[in-house]
């Protein structure tokens, strides 16, 4: 007998060819006091590493520095092949389960559930949680950087900041925040909802490997995964509060609330970092008290809202023709691209153009890789909460392919403006001289009068930080739930405490520390061992699909109602 199946039964006498799945995965729980419903085997230690990074950082700042440096020299190099291939393989992985049409129609819960959110609540929700920030930051940051330096101009056959560096700009930037991206959040998701929302397993990263390693998963093999998944997420959600809160301090300095939030160089000053992390941490954890259906759901369609509205100012009063250009062509140079640049692995010739291509794809491609798949188990278990009801097919292309598209319309949008403003020197470098923190308002400023630049920078401020509390408040309601063995409901006023505290330590002793390159470097070391369980995720999500497949085709029950009303004999 397999771990995909569940302990053999009076069925067993029947001769069938495969058992029920496995829809009971026990994970012991305190049941008084401090934990009362938690799991300690993997709520103390999660706390007692996060700690000790925290400790680590503030106590021993230069030593910490040396041993980031030189971890994440090691690591994302040794381990750049690895990331590049490992996401290839996630893409392929969900896309076959969404298009073949056997697996394409199973439902994410019983046969006729209905989904918990509206579309538009759904796509707002992992929208939000999963790239909000990021996008505001990279809309114009990254199709500039790309402008200035990208493999065709370190090969030398196109010229930097010139129109013929702007095509390849943006195939490489969609190459980054398209699929890669959403295959990954959807990948983890999916396998986490599928025994959740058909098998009733607790919703925790573990019971997405019950397929593999069956009921192993209750004891120290799961406590491991879900510590290294609680671990993952901090690291990984602290990369995008640090890049949001050096670009809400920016937006607070251009709306003109004082030069003492930024250093001469144009980072935040220490005191700026620690203020701005009260207020959104703050703001945050009260949101996570009041769970999903209701504080994160509504900053969320706030969220999208503010979005639209300010991507319909760059698509007006911007350069809107110019943008919807970029965005036809970068997406037919995506999608003709892609396979090849999925898998494309620079390595060096021994000389300077091969040095240094290698090294942009381990400050661009890796990076982000490692990025998004730390920020997988955050993600990936909150689309899995707000995603029962709907098939694969339907889960697969909405996540996927619908933030997907809504990343390269921002991108071609604002990053397009902001292009065209210095390509008819317009702007005349003032975008491309500032950090990539206050490009946006920069590009703002040159589109706008001084008066409306005012304005809309506000509008900016105050969407970065409905996103910001959106992002920290479902992390900490994400690693909750996996500290609660799957039980996202009931009373976690402390523990809810302690993860937003944990959070604003991380972020703000990391940016203080080395700034956002520091928390880049620990959410790099942090993403490595959670890549492993992600790749044994996407092998046991294919197992569990054919295996279900097998038992429709036998009559044999594939949720947790149909095993629970189960006789031993094949269904119709």
């Amino acid at each position: 007998m397999t771990s995909e199946t569940a302990e053999p039964s009076s069925s067993s006498s029947q001769n069938l060819p495969i058992e029920p799945p496995i829809v009971d995965l026990p994970i012991p729980t305190h049941d008084r006091g401090f934990y009362d419903g938690f799991s300690r085997e993997v709520s103390i230690p999660a706390k007692i590493i996060v700690s000790l990074i925290i400790m680590w950082a503030i106590f021993f700042p230069v030593r910490a520095s040396d041993t980031l440096q030189l971890a994440n020299s090691t690591i994302i190099s040794s381990f750049s092949g690895w990331y590049v291939y490992l996401v290839a393989s996630l893409i392929a992985v969900c896309f076959a389960l969404a298009i073949f049409p056997r697996s394409g129609r199973l439902r994410l819960g019983s046969a006729d559930e209905k989904p918990e959110f509206s579309f538009f609540s759904w796509v707002s929700m992992l929208f939000g949680a999963g790239i909000g920030i990021g996008m505001l930051t990279y809309s114009t940051g990254e199709p500039l950087a790309h402008f200035a330096s990208n493999p065709d101009i370190i090969r030398g056959t196109i010229e930097a900041q010139s129109a013929e560096a702007v095509r390849p700009a943006y195939m490489w930037t969609f190459l980054h925040w398209g699929f890669g991206a959403w295959c990954t959040y959807a990948l983890v998701g999916l396998a986490i909802s599928y025994v959740s929302h058909r098998r009733g397993l607790p919703l925790t990263i573990r019971s997405s490997l019950a397929p593999l390693f069956g009921k192993g998963m209750s004891g120290l093999a799961g406590h491991v995964v879900d510590i290294v998944a609680v671990v993952a997420t901090i690291l990984g959600v602290a990369v995008t509060m640090g890049l949001g809160v050096q670009q809400f301090v920016a937006g607070l300095h251009r709306i003109g609330f004082g030069d003492w939030l930024l250093a001469q160089d144009g980072s935040a000053t220490p005191m700026a970092i620690v203020v701005a992390l009260l207020l959104l941490v703050g703001a945050s954890t009260i949101s996570a008290l009041s769970g999903v259906g209701r504080g994160i759901k509504w900053l969320s369609n706030i969220n999208m809202t503010l979005s639209f509205a300010l991507l319909a100012l760059f698509a007006f009063v911007g350069s809107g023709l110019y943008g919807l250009k970029l965005l036809g062509v970068g997406i037919w140079d995506y999608f003709v691209t892609l396979p090849a640049h999925s898998l494309t692995l620079f390595s060096s010739a021994g000389d300077a153009a091969g040095d240094a291509l290698v090294q942009w794809q381990l400050d661009w491609s890796v990076f982000y890789w490692a990025w998004w798949i730390a920020f997988a188990p955050f993600v990936g278990m909150f689309i899995a909460r707000i995603s029962r009801g709907r098939t694969i097919r339907e889960y697969v292309f909405g996540v996927a392919m619908v933030p997907s598209l809504m990343c390269f319309i921002w991108m071609a949008m604002v990053g397009g403006t902001a292009i065209d403003l210095e390509l008819s020197g317009v702007a005349d470098g003032a975008i491309m001289s500032t950090g990539i923190s206050d490009q946006l308002y920069a590009t703002l400023a040159v589109m706008l009068s001084p008066e409306m630049a005012l304005v809309v920078s506000g509008l900016v401020v105050v969407l970065l930080m409905t996103y910001l509390i959106t992002s920290a408040d479902s992390a900490i309601l994400i690693v909750n739930t996996i500290n609660g063995a799957g039980d996202d409901e009931g009373s976690r006023r402390y523990h809810i405490f302690f993860w937003g505290i944990a959070l604003a330590f991380v972020v703000g002793s990391m940016l203080i520390l080395g700034g956002i390159d520091a928390i880049r470097i620990t959410m790099i070391i942090g993403a490595l061992p959670f890549s492993f369980v992600v790749l044994a995720m996407a092998v046991s999500i294919i197992k569990a699909v054919v295996f279900d497949l097998i038992r429709k085709k036998h009559g044999i029950p594939t949720t947790a109602e149909g095993c629970e009303d189960w006789d031993g004999l094949p269904q119709p």
